[in-house]
C-alpha cells in the first residue's frame, strides 16, 4: 500500500505538470477541497451532507502542485510507513491514511473558515502515520547522520527525541507560520495527534499491531 500512494501521487503530480495554467487551477479545485464549501456544506443538515465537494477532503491526499513537496511528503511517508505497515498489515494502513488524513483536511477546513483557495497534499495522511509510528514504537531509535563540523557521523536516535522535535516545529509554523500556496501546516498538527490517538487503540486489541520486528 506504501509502494501504490507513492504510486498514485507521482501520477497525479505528473498530470498536473502536463497541464497549461487554466487546466491545472481546475485540476486543483477538482481534486482538492475548498474550505468554504466543505464548512458550507457541514452547515447544512446532517441529511444533505452527501456531496462530491467531501470527497475532495479524500483525493487531496493524492495531489501535489510542487515536487518538492511531493518528495517530502513521499520521504517521510517511507521512512515511518514501512514499519507501521508492517505492524498493522496493508488494508489497516491504507484505511487509516485515508480516515485520519480526510479528518485532518476536515479540520483544516473548519480552521480555515471560509478560506476559497483549494488545499492539497498528503501531509495530514503521512503526518498520522508517524504518530501512529510514535504510539507503537516509542522505545525505538532512528538511525540518523547528524553533521558534526566538517564530517557526518551516524548515530542511532530515540524515535520520542526526533519526532518530538518535528512535532514542535509543526506547531511553530502552525502558529507563527503562514500558509504555504495551498498548503496548510495544521494538517500536519491535526493528522498527528489524530494517529496518535489511533495508535493507543490499536494498542488496546491484542493482535492488532505486530509491534516485536527486529529494528531495520
Amino acid at each position: 500500500m506504501l509502494v501504490l500512494i507513492g504510486m498514485v501521487c507521482l501520477s497525479m503530480t505528473a498530470g498536473y505538470a502536463l497541464l497549461e495554467p487554466r487546466l491545472a487551477e481546475a485540476w486543483l479545485h477538482f481534486w482538492g477541497f475548498v474550505p468554504s464549501e466543505v464548512n458550507a456544506i457541514l452547515s447544512r443538515a446532517p441529511a444533505t451532507w452527501l456531496d462530491q465537494h467531501l470527497l475532495g477532503l479524500v483525493t487531496a491526499l493524492f495531489v501535489h502542485a510542487e515536487w518538492l513537496h511531493l518528495a517530502g511528503n513521499l520521504a517521510y511517508l517511507w521512512v515511518f510507513g514501512v514499519a507501521v505497515e508492517r505492524a498493522i498489515g496493508h488494508w489497516s494502513f491504507f484505511l487509516l491514511f485515508l480516515v485520519l488524513g480526510s479528518m485532518a483536511n476536515l479540520a483544516v477546513a473548519w480552521q480555515l473558515g471560509d478560506a476559497a483557495m483549494p488545499v492539497i497534499g498528503a501531509s495530514g495522511g503521512v503526518s498520522a502515520i508517524i504518530g501512529i509510528y510514535l504510539g507503537l514504537f516509542p522505545n525505538r531509535r532512528m538511525g540518523l547522520w547528524i553533521p558534526l563540523g566538517l564530517f557526518l557521523q551516524f548515530a542511532r536516535v530515540p524515535a520520542l527525541l526526533v519526532i518530538g522535535s518535528w512535532f514542535i516545529l509543526q506547531l511553530l509554523y502552525s502558529a507563527f507560520g503562514p500558509m504555504s500556496g495551498a498548503v496548510a501546516w495544521w494538517s500536519h498538527v491535526a493528522g498527528f495527534i489524530g494517529g496518535l490517538a489511533a495508535s493507543m487503540a490499536l494498542r488496546l486489541f491484542v493482535g492488532t499491531a505486530t509491534t516485536t520486528f527486529q529494528e531495520d
